[in-house]
């Protein structure tokens, strides 16, 4: 037998593989972990994660299934009492009607997503994607085999595209529009006036699907949610996307579902079917009692984040070169922050909104996210899922790294 040692396979990928760009947001959540286990005090305002643990009744329902033997698989598409609590869920507090086979529940509504891009897509096809939006949507698109039409807004458009622009931007080519409200990452809400005028622009395009995430419906300040699903005509070419991550808290769950058309909910569960299968079996069983028990401390959330948005909305306003909206929802402020580009702080020079983020992160050890991966290159993301606390020394260093840039 010979003794002589194999080499090591080489690093070969694919194609596919080396074409996808690595999440900003979890890059930059990597660059503070780094920082800090360097022993510096790094304040983290870059993952998009409720800083508040999931409510205690969601958990003693999790334990409460293990006991009662939720351990084995699950049905792809989801347990049959967690669908029946998402149709329930859908008709209370979105006016939707679906039947619990047109519910498919995945690990996240990451991977809801991903399954519609790989059910929809072919070569060659467009998915139009409502811009600031979040990381993955471009990256899922591409690696379905589609291309991303990606229509920019700006802070003077309170970072809305209207329908002319979507008007514009369909073609034959357009397998489906992407988009979220309230907004990762700009917080910006769609109104019912606008998804009006939406629906109707969509009117001569009968084939193109409507993927609306929603993820961030119940952190919404001060206006009703409304689901494009629910407008005349529409529920039969749209997709509701949504989960239990941000409004319960459960992000380490990994647990979202979609209410589709049942041929494209039969579609991505076959999907779903090759890659996972079903998901957690005893955090399903929770996140059933989760949409069927009281809603309090969700809202007890939603309260304290806009009284955050609130804070954070008004330090930034003493930070030279920080342009904001007021978002409406979701724990995020996006800032434009081109009018410091070009400026510099000795050796150290910001061109772009990913220097700038770099720089606040070594300078004033605040991890922030850059918007070039959102679909916008003049801002950054700032998440304010945070304490008071650590939100105002966030603001103060801040304002101090950015005021001696010159």
């Amino acid at each position: 037998m010979s003794t002589a040692t194999l080499a090591p396979a080489r690093p070969i990928l694919s194609d596919r593989l080396l074409a996808m760009a690595e999440s900003s947001t979890l890059a930059m959540a990597r660059m503070a972990r780094e920082l800090k286990a360097e022993g510096h005090d790094v304040i983290a305002l870059s993952l998009g994660e409720p800083d508040f643990d999931t409510p205690e009744h969601i958990k003693e329902a999790a334990k409460r299934a293990l006991d009662a033997g939720y351990t084995k698989y699950t049905p792809v598409n989801g347990l049959p009492e967690l669908r029946d609590a998402i149709v329930r869920k859908f008709e209370r507090d979105n006016n939707l009607s679906y039947d619990a086979n047109q519910i498919v529940v995945s690990n996240g509504a990451k991977q809801s997503i991903a399954n519609l891009c790989l059910a929809l897509l072919n070569p060659g096809d467009e998915a139009i994607v409502l811009a600031p939006d979040w990381v993955s949507y471009y990256e899922q698109i591409k690696l379905a085999g589609g291309t991303a039409v990606v229509l920019k807004t700006s802070v003077d458009e309170d970072y809305k595209v209207t329908p002319e622009r979507l008007a514009a931007a369909l073609s034959d080519k357009t397998r489906f529009v992407l988009f979220s409200s309230p907004c990762n990452p700009t917080g910006s809400v769609y109104h019912r006036s606008e998804l009006e005028a939406f629906a109707k622009t969509l009117e001569d395009y009968p084939d193109v699907i409507v993927i609306s995430d929603e993820i961030y419906e119940y952190i919404q300040f001060g206006r009703e949610h409304v689901s494009i699903a629910s407008l005349p005509g529409m529920i039969d070419r749209t997709v509701t996307v949504n989960g239990f991550a941000k409004g319960f808290a459960m992000t380490g769950w990994r647990l979202g579902y979609i209410g589709a058309p049942q041929w494209l909910a039969s579609a991505c569960a076959k999907v779903q079917g090759q890659i996972t299968s079903g998901a957690n079996a005893f955090a399903q069983r929770a996140a059933a009692d989760a949409l069927d028990a009281d809603l309090g401390p969700t809202l007890a959330m939603r309260n304290a984040f806009q009284k955050r948005r609130d804070l954070v909305i008004e330090e930034l306003k003493t930070v030279p070169g920080f342009r904001c909206n007021v978002p409406e929802g979701a724990f995020y402020v996006f800032p434009d922050v081109s009018a410091l580009f070009g400026k510099a702080n000795g050796d150290t020079r910001v061109d772009s909104a990913d220097d700038l983020a770099t720089y606040l992160l070594q300078e004033a050890h605040v991890a922030t996210v850059s918007g070039s991966g959102f679909g916008n290159d003049d801002c950054i993301r700032i998440s304010f899922a945070a304490s008071e606390e650590q939100l105002r020394e966030a603001m103060a260093r801040i304002r101090k790294a950015v005021s001696v840039l010159e």
